[in-house]
């Protein structure tokens, strides 16, 4: 009763990297509400899967094991979903705001009338003051996301439904384990007692999952373009520099847009959410769109020919100049000093 539950997304086999970073995340939140972490996982041939979320920090773990289950469809998860909390009322749920995510955490907030905050970036545990009601509400999930475009950064709370649900992109927090040898408790539930045979009315008859092109969210050393780059021309020569640095390219949403590069590199709020060992932002003007993508990169290089660019403020090095002037001399230094 009132713990902290995460819903683990599965796929063939392997639990998805963002359901990781929730148990993590999932594991220092309910330490702080000294509560138990439980985790959700609903597929087909799970035998085993406690193995990967058990080293999380994973209290219990809720195993729902049927064909009908996987691939995922929207109906029978829900009911489960719908049907688990209602019996073991938690106090938090946690999903990845992924295609999956965005499907199933509104049908089931809606079905529990408890409210949904959607892609945050952010989560902490605090307290409330309600002046008009005369009420303080203590330890409270702060889910903490981007509004109005980026420009202001809102902190949601839900004082009185449960569970105070939200969902988190990829990405955004931290992939710990907490004891590889930590062992919890798994319940494998009748399936049967969750969902109708109407839930089933949708059946998968084939599907196409296209493999991403690149790997810029596991890239090490990203070289990221922004508007201020000006051509898809100049792009080039961050690619120049990727392939010396053996790096990948990223870019910005303003860059995206003008047609500069592909949107499937595109790093941001709207983007992908990376944390590489070196950033080298080029041309970037930085935005807090822009910022909520990147700032959690180890080392950021800023390059950009306008001194008071906001990227500067969060970079660790500051290199003053145009792209077409800059890049060129990384490259031949880079190669000169690593023979």
């Amino acid at each position: 009763m009132n713990n902290l539950f995460v819903y683990c997304e599965i796929e063939d086999g392997t639990i998805a990297d963002v359901s990781l970073e929730l148990l993590t995340k999932g594991r220092s939140l309910a330490n702080r509400l000294d509560c138990r972490l439980e985790a959700v996982v609903i597929g087909n041939k799970l035998k085993g899967v406690e193995k990967q979320v058990m080293p999380y920090g994973v209290d219990k773990l809720h195993l729902f094991d049927d064909d009908r289950l996987y691939p995922y469809t929207s109906l029978p998860h829900t009911s489960v979903m719908v049907q688990l909390f209602k019996e073991e009322k938690p106090q938090i749920c946690l999903m990845g705001a992924t295609v999956i995510g965005r499907d199933l955490g509104p049908r089931v907030s809606s079905a529990l009338k408890s409210g949904l905050t959607a892609d945050c970036t952010s989560l902490e545990i605090g307290a409330h003051e309600d002046k008009k009601q005369g009420k303080t509400y203590e330890n409270l999930l702060y889910q903490i996301r981007p509004a109005f475009g980026g420009n202001i950064i809102a902190t949601i709370i839900n004082p009185e439904q449960r569970p105070q649900m939200a969902t988190v992109r990829e990405g955004v927090m931290k992939k710990e384990i907490s004891d590889e040898n930590h062992s919890g408790e798994v319940v494998f539930h009748d399936v049967n007692k969750y969902v109708s045979d109407t839930d089933f009315v949708v059946k998968i008859i084939d599907r196409h999952i296209e493999k991403a092109k690149h790997n810029v969210k596991g890239a090490p050393i990203i070289i990221s373009g922004g508007y201020g780059l000006g051509s898809k021309e100049n792009f080039q020569l961050l690619f120049d520099l990727a392939k010396v640095l053996n790096a990948e390219v990223g870019a910005s949403r303003a860059a995206v847009d003008a047609g500069f590069c592909d949107h499937d590199r595109q790093i941001g709020q709207t983007g992908l959410t990376v944390r590489p060992k070196l950033y080298i932002a080029c041309g970037i003007s930085g935005q807090i769109q822009h910022l909520a993508g990147m700032q959690e990169s180890s080392i950021i290089i800023s390059i950009n020919n306008d001194p008071a660019a906001p990227i500067n403020s969060v970079a660790d090095y500051v290199i003053t100049g145009t792209v077409e002037e800059v890049i060129p001399k990384m490259i031949k230094y880079y190669k000169k000093n690593s023979k």
